[in-house]
């Protein structure tokens, strides 16, 4: 059996009291001496147990409100003294310090008060805790005699040990128990920096910080990466609330690959784009099928399979609504790698089931504007920092800049092709129509390629279609060859020194063009 410390002393002192009172009363059962501070001691004592408040303890008041209270040797020899280290417990002993061997302690909710619209500085820095990452800090260090406890999900994990080896706790637990707590204090010590970092001189918040430290906890080891030779991990964001795959419930199916969560992260955020009833089909990142319906999912489903359904085996399938029983039975006639919606309904899972190798994830729907609002993309040596491109552009404030303007049915068609372009990789060009995605044109070097590739691609009629591109065109080949397939409207962001001979063009064939202003590269 491992070695374990006897728990005598608990020093408890809490920001989150959720659960800390029912806690304290089963540490009370092992006969521990409690000191404690503040509002804390008071919630204990009110619960019947006996508390020393620290101020007693070390003989010095609590002052200065509140800032100096457990920063005394009292407190921190208790904390890092070596009980096996004759010299320290002489001292300790000549100068009246009794060991501390379990402290309780989540801090100050600096974070969630700088997250509060209107957060004055001087709030944020009255939620900088100082006295409580100094004890973790402390405490950990000396984890072999001294047990950290953070989180109040740990609380029953301690009273099932200390239950199991009457009153003590196993320096293996201690440990990570260390190993979380400075993780804890990095993360809190990072969230202080990234915010003061954006402080201007004149006390203005700016949008980036001079240095930028993150943290993202592990959420599961992958087979492999892009390659069967890379070695892959999954880390999420601590934000769980966050509408995204990282906090997606995976209802049955394999694990998810790399692969697999770099497509469904695609297939999510083009989905949460539509506010109507809408069907994305992902492959390698860029959709090979996408399709809005007022009939409901099914019949999205299947329009944007027609998009290209060669491709769309062995794709990901996300929806911005529930999935019923139809549309299961639909989608389970092709091989589907993972499907993402909102929610499954009961005969759609029990469908869904006999595909067992199919990843099926459920994501809340509830995507806040300011969700993870950076993107970040390592490259090597270095990392780029760019907000994330989020929302919807409303097309009919886009200028027109053709003799001809949109019709009320190209406009509705604009809408939906420069919703989905958004998503596709650079250069992007789309054909669609008002409900359905007809060709894409992906990734390529130039943007007349695309086109071309566009219209080849096509499996459905390009004639009637509108064309979006993610960026302007700097050449009017590519309003000829759209004119060629039979498009009958356009959108751009415009900006190209030769946006003239594009509109000229445009007028030529009888194509209405408008301009966003606004491009959306997606490399």
């Amino acid at each position: 059996m491992s070695r374990a410390n006897q728990i005598k002393r608990v020093l408890i002192s809490v920001t989150d009291k959720s659960g800390v009172v029912e806690f304290a009363k089963k540490l009370a059962q092992f006969d521990v001496e409690f000191l404690s501070t503040g509002g804390t001691a008071t919630r204990l004592r009110e619960s019947g147990l006996a508390v020393t408040d620290v101020s007693d303890y070390t003989g010095f008041p609590e002052m200065m409100d509140g800032r100096l209270k457990t920063l005394h040797p009292k407190i921190h020899g208790g904390l890092l003294s070596l009980r096996d280290n004759e010299e320290h417990m002489n001292a300790a002993k000549e100068h009246g310090i009794g060991a501390i061997d379990m402290i309780v302690i989540n801090l100050y909710q600096f974070e969630d008060t700088v997250a509060k619209e209107g957060c004055a500085l001087e709030d944020a820095i009255e939620n900088i805790d100082i006295g409580g990452p100094a004890m973790l800090r402390a405490a950990a260090k000396n984890h072999r005699f001294v047990s950290v406890v953070t989180d109040p999900a740990d609380y029953p994990i301690i009273i099932k040990e200390m239950k199991e080896r009457g009153g003590k706790i196993a320096e293996e637990t201690n440990f990570g128990l260390a190993v979380k707590t400075f993780q804890l204090t990095a993360r809190y010590d990072a969230a202080i920096s990234n915010y003061l970092g954006t402080i201007t001189p004149e006390g203005k918040k700016g949008d980036f910080p001079g240095t930028i430290t993150m943290q993202f906890a592990k959420a599961q080891d992958l087979r492999y990466g892009e390659n069967p030779h890379q070695k892959a991990v999954f880390y999420r964001e601590r934000d769980t609330t966050l509408s995204a795959i990282p906090n997606a419930r995976q209802l049955q199916g394999k694990e998810l690959s790399y692969n697999n969560i770099m497509d469904g992260d695609a297939a999510w955020s083009m989905v949460s784009d539509f506010t109507e009833p809408a069907a994305i089909v992902m492959k390698h990142s860029n959709p090979c099928g996408a399709a809005t319906s007022d009939s409901g999912i099914k019949d999205a489903y299947i329009k944007a399979m027609a998009t290209d359904p060669l491709s769309a085996f062995g794709g990901i399938v996300s929806f911005n609504r529930p999935v019923d029983r139809e549309t299961a039975e639909e989608m389970a006639k092709t091989f589907l790698e993972v499907i993402i919606a909102p929610s499954f309904d009961k005969e759609a899972l029990e469908i869904l089931a006999t595909k067992k190798n199919l990843r099926v994830l459920e994501i809340t729907a509830d995507r806040k504007a300011g969700d993870a609002d950076l993107d970040f993309r390592r490259v090597v040596g270095g990392l780029l920092v760019q907000g994330r491109d989020l929302g919807v552009d409303d097309v009919k404030k886009a200028e027109v800049v053709t003799k001809r303007a949109p019709t009320e049915d190209e406009y509705q068609a604009l809408q939906f092709a420069w919703n989905v372009v958004k998503g596709v990789k650079s250069n992007a060009i789309v054909f669609a129509t008002k409900e359905q995605l007809v060709g894409v044109g992906a990734g390529q070097m130039s943007r007349v390629d695309s086109v071309k590739i566009a219209q080849l691609k096509a499996n459905l009629p390009t004639k009637g279609t509108v064309l979006a591109s993610d960026a302007f065109f700097p050449f009017r080949d590519n309003v000829d060859m759209a004119a060629k397939a039979g498009v009958t409207a356009i959108i751009q962001p415009g900006g190209s020194i030769r946006d003239k001979e594009s509109i000229e063009a445009a007028d030529e064939h009888g194509i209405a063009m408008i301009f966003t202003g606004k491009r959306h590269f997606k490399h």
